[in-house]
């Protein structure tokens, strides 16, 4: 391999890893990973599973001949590997080796590891070479493990990886495992924040978070393709929203207990002081410099509005005066696109999940609820996003499953 090519290549990461330092959230730097991982390469596909307790959890997946552009259920897999030496990823991430293969199908019985065909007897995809790299971070440790698939050469046929290829990659990896690292403490710490709001309101929960910014971004990203918007924009607004509609609900942990859990409904005048949580959410986000602020604030605040003009807390000169009054509803586009967005994901989890006070709705009574609902409570061009991706939203939907945690008892000495 000539110096210059080597010393281009390498000029070249430089500048990819100063783009990825800027992203935040966590789906949208894996999304970020794996599509440089696979132009440095010419891969048609890849993956990456994260290191999460103890296990590997599948967590992206790109695929150029199945889904180019389109979004799809795949994305929202879920699946699991052990953390040993018996898969291909497992036994890439626990012995810190890069691994090259020409034919995933032709892996000599010999190996500890063999290849799942699951994916491809699903989906009819024929996977061949694979490239498998731990993503560890500067103190070795490992995070994650990113494949790619299937090298194309310049007439889309499947070759093998090269020397070349496993070289530029490892370098890659090692400086991406530190950006994973990061985002998913930033992940972390949002559920963190989440789970104080959930010690208050048990409606409040990670996963609910977790559904509802994900239906959010993928809401947002079709009506984002349906519009004709530039693609740089769609990937960072999508990224924004994706963080912010996790903490739609922050504000509630400023409202009494009382209110929060009360079983059954609420008087006339506990909804009104419920209505302010949307109010205190929206005060957390403060600084207009930051983007992930003023949308944070934009969802928090105006999530309860509805596009007939009948929602809560409409229409505030100012959100930070000692005494405020709520105002009348916001209408139609005169409400933030993201609140609007996710207006319709919050009603949605709300309806097909179990809570307290009631069994959650099958599938289709939902949906005709939010068919129903289209120009009065939601934003008529959100209703057709998310009817657009239906089967992306279901598949999210069994990936966040609600974890049942037995209560905390707190029994005091005699």
């Amino acid at each position: 391999m000539a110096r210059s090519q080597t010393d281009g290549d390498f000029k070249k990461l430089l500048g990819i890893m100063e783009g990825l330092y800027h992203v935040k959230d966590l789906d949208a730097l894996l999304d970020a990973v794996l599509l440089q991982a696979r132009r440095l390469t010419g891969a048609d596909a890849g993956s990456i599973y994260l290191l999460e307790n103890n296990a590997l959890n599948f967590s992206f997946l790109h695929n150029d001949t199945l889904f180019s552009s389109a979004r799809t259920k795949y994305l929202y897999t879920s699946h699991t590997l052990p953390l040993d030496h018996k898969s291909i990823a497992g036994y890439v991430a626990c012995t810190g080796k890069t691994l090259v293969i020409d034919d995933v199908y032709e892996i000599p019985s010999s190996m500890p590891y063999t290849f799942n065909r699951h994916f491809d007897d699903e989906s009819g995809y024929r996977t061949r070479s694979l490239l498998a790299v731990p993503l560890q971070t500067s103190r070795e440790k490992t995070v994650g493990v990113l494949e790619i698939i299937n090298a194309l050469d310049q007439d889309r046929q499947v070759i093998p990886f090269t020397e070349h290829d496993k070289l530029i990659l490892n370098y890659f990896a090692d400086n991406a495992g530190a950006a994973v690292e990061r985002a998913m403490l930033t992940r972390e710490t949002i559920l963190r924040m989440i789970k104080m709001c959930e010690l208050r309101d048990p409606q409040e929960t990670g996963a609910h978070a977790n559904r509802v910014a994900a239906y959010s971004a993928e809401i947002y990203h079709q009506w984002a393709v349906t519009r004709g918007i530039d693609e740089t924009e769609i990937k960072k607004t999508r990224e924004l929203i994706r963080i912010a509609a996790m903490l739609h609900d922050l504000g509630k942990i400023a409202i009494s207990d009382m209110i929060l859990k009360k079983p059954g409904g609420l008087l006339q005048d506990e909804f009104t002081v419920m209505k302010y949580h949307t109010i205190y959410g929206a005060r957390l986000f403060e600084n207009p410099n930051s983007d992930l602020d003023v949308i944070s604030a934009e969802i928090a605040l105006n999530h309860h509005e509805k596009w007939d003009g009948s929602g809560y807390p409409g229409r505030i000169p100012d959100i930070f005066e000692e005494h405020v009054d709520l105002g009348s509803g916001k209408q139609g586009e005169e409400i933030p696109l993201a609140a609007r967005i996710v207006a319709l994901a919050d009603v949605y989890d709300a309806l097909v999940s179990k809570r307290a006070y009631k069994e959650p709705l099958p599938e289709e009574q939902a949906l005709e609820i939010i068919r129903q609902q289209a120009g009065r409570h939601f934003d008529p061009e959100v209703v057709a996003a998310f009817f657009a991706i239906h089967e992306v939203i279901v598949a999210i939907k069994e990936k966040y499953k609600e974890v049942s945690t037995p209560p905390l008892y707190c029994r005091l000495a005699p």
